[in-house]
């Protein structure tokens, strides 16, 4: 005699919930990733597809910021309404843009910024996060660590251009995060990446590879003195980012 046995299959189940379950992760996190990203843009032709589909297109969503910064809902109908200066090499999507005027201005390639807000990082606290030392109070340079404070800044064509005047640090990550050059003999001061600076302590010079010396009269500048906001930080990073690439004419150029 045979005996027929209806059971359920657990492992089965499992593989089948498993695989529904990442369906549909993957269809969320597709949906929200492209949120910030609508209306999507063809490199030939330039037409915009406001509409991605029910399975692709995030549903509008309100972000509610702290510090009184408002709120920002989206997908939303703003679009980046900067004047290109460069053009295209090609129509193939995907193709390189090549300045039209001043490549360390273009914001294209090494050189691209994004329109982010006008309000600097803050603390939990809702302080600043990143200041000059000397609206930093309790923070100093370390004993034993090279005070870059009254050092030369030399260009990446050798020729000095001014004098550091404060080190901007970071008073959640303490860290510093930014060189304060004042230029020459001249009230202007502009800040410089740390990590693109170069600190020599036997010579007492910092070197900036990115940007030559004539250069650095058209670093962005800060509207506060004592604090720059996320686009600062975009504009002022993405400059000395271009100098890697635009900087001098033989580094646009290929190697061989």
């Amino acid at each position: 005699m045979h005996h027929t046995y209806v059971g359920i299959d657990f492992a089965t189940i499992a593989i089948f919930a498993f695989f529904g379950f990442f369906v549909m992760l993957i269809l969320y996190l597709r949906r929200e990733d492209r949120r910030e990203g609508y209306p999507l843009e063809e490199d030939p032709s330039g037409r915009v597809r406001t509409n991605g589909g029910v399975l692709f297109t995030a549903p509008p969503k309100t972000f509610h910021q702290p510090y009184g910064w408002g709120d920002v809902t989206v997908p939303n109908g703003d679009r980046d309404r900067r004047p290109l200066t460069a053009r295209r090499t090609s129509i193939v999507p995907g193709s390189p843009l090549e300045p039209t005027g001043n490549p360390m201005l273009a914001g294209v390639g090494p050189g691209s910024y994004a329109e982010r807000a006008r309000v600097p990082d803050v603390t939990i606290h809702g302080q600043p996060k990143i200041v000059p030392l000397r609206a930093a109070a309790g923070f100093f340079v370390a004993k034993g660590d090279p005070d870059p404070r009254g050092m030369r800044v030399i260009g990446t064509d050798g020729v000095a251009v001014g004098t550091v005047v404060d080190a901007w640090v970071d008073r959640v990550e303490v860290m510093i995060r930014y060189l304060e050059v004042s230029l020459g003999t001249s009230e202007t001061t502009v800040l410089v990446p740390m990590t693109m600076a170069k600190i020599n302590k036997s010579r007492r010079q910092v070197k900036v590879d990115a940007i030559t010396a004539a250069q650095f009269a058209d670093v962005p500048r800060l509207e506060q003195p004592d604090q720059i906001t996320f686009y600062e930080e975009e504009r002022v990073t993405a400059y000395y980012g271009a100098g890697f690439l635009y900087a001098t004419p033989a580094r646009s150029e290929p190697i061989l």
